[in-house]
């Protein structure tokens, strides 16, 4: 059962200051025209930094090495060193780099700018139209969970959402909140199933299996 919203937190796509590229466009050529010498950090096989990039690759017709980590923290390490030079990332982990100037921003991938990041284009305006990823979190329950309990829950986490400090907090992160009548079970569950409907294809395309 689904008792609770979904706040999301769209990728970024991010490279280290070495790569000469100035745009996203300009990105995707210079990829395409130096396909053995791209790589792009993941957080493993079946993380968001892996699927995004496999993503990534179906969207623009480009090809790259992907470097799996323990995790995005040892990746981002890398890319700031120059070892590997791109990655699709959570924008929560990739802001602080580069706000800090280490690393550069290409496009984020919604359908909005992020709030805390406005001078980040989105992917729609950086020209790779549609392609969006987000990472997202909901709250669940035991099948059997009473809905009493479960309406119980999902009343709270709206309050939660509702609060100035929260959302704040939310919106420092890089992660949108999403609007009120999208803060539902049901919501939540369609959700859900669209996002199934979404990334099992590609997933089971690239046998993608977590190791």
């Amino acid at each position: 059962m689904r008792p609770a919203a979904r706040p999301t937190s769209p990728q970024l796509i991010v490279a280290n200051p070495k790569v000469p590229a100035t745009d996203l466009k300009s990105l995707v050529e210079w990829i395409k025209s130096n396909p053995d010498k791209v790589s792009a950090g993941t957080a493993g096989a079946g993380s968001a930094s892996h699927i995004g990039g496999i993503y990534f690759q179906n969207f623009s017709h480009t090809s790259f090495l992907f470097v799996p980590y323990r995790g995005t923290g040892p990746a981002m390490q890398d890319l700031i060193s120059g070892q590997i030079q791109i990655m699709i990332d959570q924008s929560s982990n990739s802001l602080p780099q580069v706000r800090n100037k280490l690393i550069k921003a290409f496009a984020v991938t919604s359908k909005t700018r992020l709030a805390v990041a406005p001078d980040i284009p989105t992917v729609d305006e950086a020209g790779m139209p549609g392609f969006y990823i987000s990472v997202w979190h909901g709250l669940w329950v035991p099948k059997d969970t009473p809905k009493p309990i479960i309406a119980k829950l999902a009343a709270a986490v709206r309050a939660a959402f509702a609060d100035p400090a929260t959302r704040k907090r939310f919106l420092d992160l890089g992660q949108e909140i999403p609007p009120v009548e999208q803060q539902t079970p049901e919501a939540l569950g369609a959700y859900q199933k669209a996002e199934i409907e979404k990334w099992w294809p590609l997933i089971k395309t690239a046998h993608i299996k977590v190791e």
